[in-house]
């Protein structure tokens, strides 16, 4: 049976690395985070939410592009490098949350899922579904982007989109695939 990749594995490999997947250095983060925030169909949010935020990278670019951007991660260790990235920033409230399970109160018209939705399993993935359609207002954007190669992760980035673009109550509002990543803006229906 796959699992769900344990808070474990994350709080580990940002206690050997500060920044384990290089967000705030390597090319291939830069330019995805620019496509992310170029594919954002309107200019301002009002409430934003980015579970999975890690190190606050992509969090402090979408923080000038929101009123409000609650940062959120299951891991502590990343989340003080957030904190320190972020900590002045208005409207940004930094969060130790370990969704499904945990949500923010309210509704938001942006949620960011960025590399962090193929780490649970088909049904989580499901319930994470659930809660963004809960919480994200009619006419909101939900933008995500994953990587497409080959990791040991429960699911891959190609399934969690066909997911995601196919999920009632969603419409496809653009979608970007290299061999790298995929990436998908879908809107909550009216």
């Amino acid at each position: 049976m796959v699992s769900r990749v344990p808070a474990s594995y994350f709080e580990d490999m940002y206690r050997s690395d500060p920044d384990p997947w290089g967000f705030a250095s390597e090319w291939y983060e830069a330019r995805k985070y620019a496509l992310t925030l170029a594919a954002l169909p309107r200019a301002r949010y009002h409430r934003a939410f980015e579970p999975g935020c890690s190190i606050g990278v992509l969090s402090e670019q979408l923080a000038g592009r929101a009123d409000e951007l609650i940062a959120a991660d299951a891991s502590p260790s990343p989340l003080e490098s957030a904190r320190r990235r972020l900590g002045r920033t208005p409207g940004v409230s930094v969060r130790l949350m370990s969704v499904p399970e945990e949500w923010p109160p309210g509704r938001f018209d942006l949620i960011v899922l960025s590399e962090m939705a193929y780490y649970f399993t088909g049904p989580e993935l499901g319930t994470l579904l659930a809660k963004s359609m809960a919480t994200l207002e009619p006419g909101g954007d939900l933008i995500a982007v994953h990587w497409r190669l080959e990791t040991d992760y429960p699911l891959t980035g190609d399934r969690v989109h066909r997911v995601l673009r196919t999920t009632p109550g969603l419409t496809p509002i653009s979608h970007h695939e290299e061999r790298e990543f995929v990436l998908d803006v879908v809107r909550r229906d009216p």
